[in-house]
């Protein structure tokens, strides 16, 4: 399969008087996993629809493989998409599933037994040709509509939560196997999810959005460390928020909170963002060798496995997070008892509201 590159300029979409999608701007490299994330209602799923024709038409452009599409009917754009529910046909085998698509298009016999063939030794369930859907599990019922989507040979793959069905460890095991066939076929494919995990562990690059707008796009660890607003730091992972001000190069903040600025900040209103895991606690009065140190008080604790989450009071109120790896026959700290919260100043991304 070729691999096609995805271009989208100033995309607006409506239902009604709602606006969904508020001028995208977006370039999906050819061969790229690409991940769209955000709540529900942020437009990701409506973006992907978008680009498979399905829904309102759109004000703006959709090119694939330089070839604007954005007004063309869904039959006429040549890409596949893998639904939420897979959509297979009940009254059908799992082969007649996968060769609906090209005999839709008219292919000779022969022809769809091959392409039919291979579709389903890729996605290794060419034993179960003769089965019908109802005979199927979860991960098998997905890897059919994975099939009957590759067999057409579309020039994207577009996959709208395909996972979101699945238990826990077969969604570990199908987002590897998905990651797999696609670095196998080098086709550009796009992933919508609301999981964190999933588009981190798949994904080349991801757009984070949030209520019709791309708030940013990048590797997912560049989004995770270098987040571009306090939205897209509170939705990928935990993250501490202390609202204050930028002066004199550093940042300070009610109750005489006050921590270096590492990278190069205008003075003025502020919030310092940082991780839990980037906070390391102290015994209170313990010499941290000139490190940022602020004063805290436990006020709880969460024992999380491979973590223990701590919940501290900072002078003023401000309440933060800080994660310590447990150890077995470790001390789990007290309620109320007092510690020092040490935090790298490289670690801390100061942000405007």
């Amino acid at each position: 399969m070729a691999s096609q590159p995805i271009l989208i300029e100033n995309l607006h979409l409506s239902f009604g008087d709602t606006h969904v999608l508020k001028g995208i701007d977006l370039t999906i490299e050819a061969g790229e996993f690409f991940a769209f994330l955000g709540p529900s209602g942020s437009g990701k799923s409506t973006l992907l629809r978008a680009i498979a024709g399905f829904g309102p038409e759109p004000e703006g452009r959709i090119l694939i493989g330089g070839e604007d599409v954005a007004h063309m009917p869904p039959w006429e754009r040549n890409v596949g998409m893998v639904f939420q529910n897979y959509a297979l046909w009940p009254h059908m085998t799992v082969a007649r599933n996968v060769a609906f698509g090209l005999k839709e298009r008219r292919l000779p016999r022969d022809e769809i037994a091959r392409r039919v063939e291979q579709a389903l030794d890729l996605v290794g369930l060419a034993h179960l040709a003769e089965r019908r859907p109802s005979q199927l599990s979860g991960g098998q019922q997905q890897r059919v509509a994975l099939a009957r989507t590759l067999v057409i040979e579309p020039r994207v793959l577009l996959l709208d939560e395909p996972l979101s069905n699945l238990d826990a460890n077969l969604r570990v095991q199908m987002r590897r196997e998905l990651l797999r066939l696609q670095r196998q076929l080098g086709i550009t494919t796009i992933f919508v999810t609301h999981d964190q995990e999933e588009a981190n562990t798949t994904a080349d690059r991801m757009a984070v959005l949030d209520a019709g707008v791309i708030q940013q796009v990048g590797t997912p660890m560049e989004l995770y460390d270098q987040p571009a607003n306090l939205f897209v730091a509170g939705f990928l992972g935990s993250a501490n928020r202390i609202e204050g001000q930028v002066e004199n190069g550093a940042f300070t903040a009610e109750g005489g909170i006050r921590l270096p600025v590492a990278q190069d900040s205008a003075a003025g209103p502020a919030w310092a963002v940082f991780r839990p895991q980037n906070v390391r606690l102290s015994d209170a009065g313990h010499d941290t060798g000139g490190a940022a140190t602020l004063p805290a008080v436990i006020a709880h604790s969460e024992f999380l496995g491979a973590l223990i989450r701590y919940t501290l009071t900072l002078p003023g109120g401000t309440e933060i997070l800080a994660d310590e790896p447990h150890h077995s026959g470790q001390r789990v700290r007290g309620q109320d008892e007092r510690v020092q919260a040490v935090i790298d100043p490289a670690q801390v991304r100061i942000l405007r509201a």
